[in-house]
C-alpha cells in the first residue's frame, strides 16, 4: 500500500484493486509496507493501510483476517488491530527463530 501510494501522490490516489491480490481459494491479500529501515515510522505505515482498507471495503465479506507483524518494535502502529479492537480472538505466535513465520 505504501509503496504504491507514494507512486500514486497519496493514499487516497489508490483503488482497492490496485493493492489487494486475490490468490487461491479467494484469499484476498495485502502487503502494507513500510519506510525504509530506519527513516519514518513502519507503525505508522501499518494505520494508514489499514484505514485504507477499511475505508474502500477490504474487510467486506471476509471470514478472518490475518496480520502478520513485528512484535519488537517500540512504534504503536502494529498494535492498532489489538489496541482498537479490530479483533475477535488474538493468537501471538513466537519464536526464536529470525524468521519465525
Amino acid at each position: 500500500v505504501l509503496h504504491l501510494a507514494a507512486e500514486a501522490g497519496s493514499v487516497e490516489d489508490l483503488e482497492l484493486e490496485d493493492v489487494l491480490k486475490i490468490g487461491y481459494k479467494g484469499i484476498k491479500c495485502v502487503e502494507s509496507g513500510g519506510p525504509e529501515p530506519g527513516v519514518g515510522c513502519a507503525g505508522r505505515g501499518v494505520i494508514t493501510s489499514i484505514n485504507f482498507l477499511e475505508e474502500n471495503g477490504a474487510y467486506d465479506d471476509v471470514d478472518y483476517v490475518s496480520y502478520d507483524v513485528l512484535g519488537d518494535v517500540v512504534c504503536g502502529g502494529f498494535a492498532m488491530p489489538i489496541r482498537e479492537n479490530k479483533a475477535q480472538e488474538i493468537y501471538i505466535v513466537m519464536s526464536g527463530e529470525m524468521m519465525a513465520i
